[in-house]
């Protein structure tokens, strides 16, 4: 299978430990700056690996949703000591609380956003791959529940589109038809899980799931290149890890917003970030220049 960047081609065990580590930083730093870098990673990553519809999704879905999020902080949050105005209840706004609701806002964005980059990296064979000798019955079972809900979709699309052909359609009609119609497809969807459940449990079995000593064939190889990655990952976890245990990332937003004062070692800690959110953005630029290179020499 062709990868769709650089990096979803480096060993399951980078891909699943940058994940780690970008979400874990997500997270826990609320630091204004940190967040701001995260936020532009998770976004720059996700439309390299899904172009326009990242786009899409960030202004459709992921845009309401922070400003939901910012808007609720507002409503229920009164803590602060700056205040701006009162609120028809009585209740004060802070600015405290405003800055806190964004910075809130950008850190579901920027999760949600990395997330969604996971789902298109990690796939469920390099997950089985990851877990399956550590926890192989649930490794297997969250595969097959992940690879299983756009299989469905894609199937009741198909069934949809089929009955709608013949006059079945659940969109047109007087409600009783409309219903008899959603029926039958929910029949079909029903009988075709039934099926695929058997299919998939006989095709384990001819594979030998379940028997002792079974061997197991994987196309993942940890080369020099892994090695490479493996070694700037601890690196950026290490460093940064240690600046936050420091203080380095220090930010308040209670009573009062307060940050650390910028030094060059905390400037550091914030372009080690910058370097960890881009590198998936970085290795694919680099090997785009190298093809085109090799395409020009030849």
């Amino acid at each position: 299978m062709k990868n769709k960047d650089a990096f979803s081609g480096y060993h399951p065990t980078i891909s699943f430990l940058y994940f780690a580590l970008v979400l874990l930083f997500s997270m826990c730093l609320m630091h204004p700056a940190y967040l701001l870098v995260s936020l532009t990673g998770a976004l720059s990553y996700a439309v390299l690996l899904k172009g326009r519809k990242a786009v899409r999704f960030a202004v459709a879905g992921l845009l309401p949703m922070a400003l939901l999020a910012a808007i609720v902080n507002v409503a229920f949050n009164h803590e602060g000591l700056t205040i701006v105005t009162y609120l028809p209840s009585g209740n004060p706004l802070t600015l405290e609380s405003m800055y806190y609701g964004l910075a809130a806002a950008a850190m579901l964005a920027s999760v949600v956003l990395w997330f969604s980059s996971y789902n298109e990296v990690m796939t469920s064979d390099k997950f089985v791959y990851l877990f399956g000798r550590v926890i192989p019955a649930l490794s297997l079972v969250l595969s097959m529940a992940l690879r299983f809900i756009p299989k469905f979709s894609a199937q009741m699309k198909t069934v949809s589109e089929a009955q709608t052909c013949i006059g079945c359609d659940t969109k047109t009609g007087s409600p009783l038809k409309r219903l008899s119609s959603a029926v039958k497809i929910f029949s079909i969807m029903v009988t075709w899980s039934l099926e695929n459940a058997i299919e998939t449990a006989d095709s384990m079995r001819a594979r030998g799931y379940g028997l002792p000593n079974r061997t197991a064939f994987s196309i993942y190889r940890f080369d020099a290149r892994d090695k490479t990655a493996l070694a700037w990952l601890i690196f950026c976890g290490a460093y940064l890890i240690s600046g936050w245990m420091a203080g380095g990332m220090y930010f308040r937003y209670y009573p009062t917003v307060k940050a650390a004062a910028l030094t060059p070692m905390r400037a550091s800690f914030l372009l080690v970030y910058l370097a960890l959110v881009l590198t998936p953005v970085i290795l694919d630029r680099k090997e785009a220049r190298v093809w085109q290179s090799l395409k020009l020499n030849v």
